[in-house]
This record gives C-alpha cells, structure tokens and sequence, in this order.
C-alpha cells in the first residue's frame, strides 16, 4: 500500500521539475535577446541623440537679427460701455395710450416714443388761457380809467389820491398778466410731457409697461432705455507704474491709438483714441481708469462686452528677433546663434518690451547675426546645424498673435529655472 502511494508523490515531484526548467529557460532567452538587441545601440558610445544618428547635422529654421521698429504697447482687459444711457420716464401722470416703437429699435433724437391721454391737460391749458383773457380784459379797462383820471386831474377835477390808486390797480393787473402767462406756459408745458419723444440717438431695449397701463412720474424703472452705441465707448485699467508713460503723451497733445481683440486676443475688431483718463488712482487695486472712444459704425461692439484693450503709446527702433527664439532657463533669457561654421552657440540676452511676434533686444546680439527659431529642442551647444530655409528676419506685429499662438511650445526648450543643456550656468 505504501509503494503504491508515494509513486503518485514522485510523479508530482518531477512535474514541478520540469515546470520550473522551462520558465527558468524562457527568462533566459528573453534576457538574451533583449541584451543583443540594445547591444548595436550602445557600441561606441551614444550613437542616437533624441531621435537623430549622433554626428548628423539637425534640421534647423533661422531668422536674421535686425534692427526694425518696436512698439510700446501696453494691454488690459476692458469693457465695452454705452457712449450714453437714458432710462426713459414720464414726466406727467396718466394713462399710455399709444406705444410708438418696438422692442430694440433705433431711433433718432426726437423720435416720438410713447402717448400719454393729453385731456386732463389740456383742460388745464384752456383753464388758464381763459383766466389769462379775463385778467387781460381788466388790465385794458383799468389802463383806459387812468388815462381818463389823469386828464380829469390836470384839470383839476379830482384829487391826486384817486389818480395813483388808479395807477396802482394798473401795475396790479400787471403783474396778474406775467402770472397768467406763466400759468399757461406751465399748462402747456405739462401738455407737451404726454408726448414722450426720444432725448438722445440710439438703440433701444425691451420695453417695461405696456398700452392700456398707468404711468407716473414716480416710476423709477420707467418706460424704455436708450443707450447710445455709436460712437461707443470701453473702459479699461493700467498699473500706476505704466501711468507717466500715458501721461507724457497726452502733455504732449498726441492721440493714442486703442485697439481691441476679441477674447481669445486674436482676432481685431475695432480701432479707436483714447478720450481720457480718471484723476485719482484706485488705492485698492493701485490702477487707473482710462476711457476709449470708437466709432462702432458695424456695431461689432456691445455694451457689457468684454475686450482685450492695447494701447499704443509708442514705436521705438530697436533689435528684433522673433519671440519663438527666445528661450528661457538657469541663465535667463537666451537664444542659439548659429556661427559661420553652422555650429549653434548658447548666447544669453537681455529683452526689452515685446510687440506681438517680435520681442527687442536690448543686450547680447548685433544686427546681422542668425539665430534658430526653429528646431530648438534637438539642439546643444556647439551642435551642428543644416538650415532648411531662413524665415523672415522679423515676423509681422501683433497683429499676426494668432500664428504665433497656434504653434506649440518647444517641448525640449528649457523652463525658467531649468538647466539649460549645453549652456553655461548662471555663477
């Protein structure tokens, strides 16, 4: 019994055997093979480089360093407001018998806009132009007894007393004129408010009150609002310390030109002047507001929209490079100059203010010199370059942001901060 039950045990032993031979053999071939497979790789050093053959010159893009214009512009966040606002009431109480426009119409200074029920003041008006001919009829009688008691007294048939009591009934009857004829102005003028008419030019919004309702001057929502688009004016905010740049060419009596971008800072939508600006700096934030005028004859411009605002406050000649050469790591600022032996050199710069696609150089390059604006992540000191074509030497304005956006990133330029490869480091 015992034979015949450890024959089973040493079956199950010599599986196990062989189970582990064969995993043992699997993790040896594929040791093998992974290690013959890098082996070419390795041999003789490092022979790839970021996905290049090591000692094959990397495709490049250069631009020229040129001495170009600059401008001085400076950008904010803005908000589109109405060049004026109404908020349309009445100014006399009644019934509104007749809407005479329509929900966001433009309407012209003087346009009628609404009718009040006139009656109740035009018997107003008619109550005092007949207390105005009665007093006038008294006025005219008293007039003609003083020229009558006048003569008589020259003839020495009345006493002087009744001559000036006379006169003074005139100059009473007088003064009840001025009062009647203001009391018809007044009439008049109450008559002239039911007809409600447009004070300024504009567009109009959603109306409040219906035909058929009661108005009062009361009312502080009102009828309807007009606001004022064309022209149209933003709003926006610059930092105290971009103040006096503003300041030294409105003392000057220049215009500043103001342009505005849609929200992704993309695309141009309205060119105008700076009007003018607040006379006390915000403590809370440390800003200023400034206010911009624009035509708006499209209307591509609403009240309450937000815009990007730049303001040209100058142009100035400078060396230029485009932006896309421009890195930025341990040393700063830096771009790679590309020598005659087309060889890239790690060069460190000084920038000065950007202008869309080209930023100033104000230390560091002179004019003529070549740099890589393109092929930079492949790129160390003292590589060898094979330039594909030379771009344009400075890219259009900030006009053209939206190609320069479109591009992506270098994934291999060095972050602030980041050792640069190939460069020396800042001591």
């Amino acid at each position: 019994m015992s034979e015949s039950s450890s024959e089973p045990s040493r079956r199950r032993g010599g599986l196990w055997l062989w189970a582990i031979l064969l995993v043992l053999a699997i993790a040896g071939g594929y040791w093998f093979f992974a290690k013959g497979s890098t082996a070419p790789a390795n041999q003789g050093g490092q022979s790839m480089r970021r996905g290049m053959p090591a000692g094959m010159p990397v495709p490049v893009r250069l631009a020229t360093v040129e001495t170009g214009p600059i401008d001085h512009t400076l950008k904010a966040i803005g908000t589109v407001t109405a060049f004026n606002t109404v908020t349309v009431r009445s100014r006399v109480d009644g019934e509104l018998q007749k809407i005479a426009f329509r929900d966001g119409q433009k309407v012209q200074e003087g346009d009628l806009l609404a009718q009040i029920d006139p009656r109740s003041y035009q018997v107003e008006l008619d109550q005092a132009l007949g207390q105005q001919t009665q007093n006038e009829a008294q006025l005219k009688n008293a007039q003609r007894d003083l020229q009558r008691y006048q003569l008589l007294f020259k003839q020495s048939s009345i006493a002087k007393q009744q001559v000036d009591a006379q006169a003074a009934l005139v100059q009473q009857f007088l003064g009840s004129r001025k009062s009647d004829q203001a009391a018809v102005d007044s009439a008049a003028l109450q008559l002239s408010f039911t007809r409600i008419i447009a004070p300024i030019s504009g567009r109009l919004g959603l109306r409040k009150l219906d035909q058929g309702n009661m108005i009062n001057a009361s009312n502080t929502d009102g009828l309807v609002v007009i606001t004022q688009t064309q022209p149209i004016s933003v709003m926006f905010t610059l930092p105290q310390a971009q103040l006096p740049d503003v300041q030294e060419k409105i003392r000057a009596g220049q215009t500043l030109a103001v342009e505005l971008y849609d929200r992704d800072d993309i695309r141009k939508i309205a060119t105008g002047e700076l009007m003018a600006l607040d006379n006390q700096i915000d403590v809370a934030t440390g800003t200023v507001r400034l206010k911009a005028r624009f035509a708006n004859e499209d209307e591509s411009l609403f009240p309450n929209q937000f815009v990007n605002v730049r303001l040209r406050v100058g142009t100035a000649q400078s060396l230029v490079v485009p932006t896309m050469a421009v890195q930025q790591g341990s040393i700063g600022a830096f771009v790679y100059v590309v020598d005659d032996e087309s060889k890239v050199h790690v060069q460190a710069i000084v920038i000065g203010r950007v202008d869309g696609r080209r930023v100033a150089v104000a230390s560091g390059l002179t004019a003529g010199q070549r740099v890589v604006v393109e092929g930079l992540d492949r790129l160390r000191e003292g590589a060898k370059v094979e330039v594909v074509s030379d771009t344009a030497a400075t890219p259009a304005g900030p006009d053209d942001s939206a190609a320069s956006k479109a591009r992506a990133p270098r994934t291999g330029a060095p972050a602030a901060g980041a050792p640069v490869s190939g460069a020396p480091s800042a001591q």
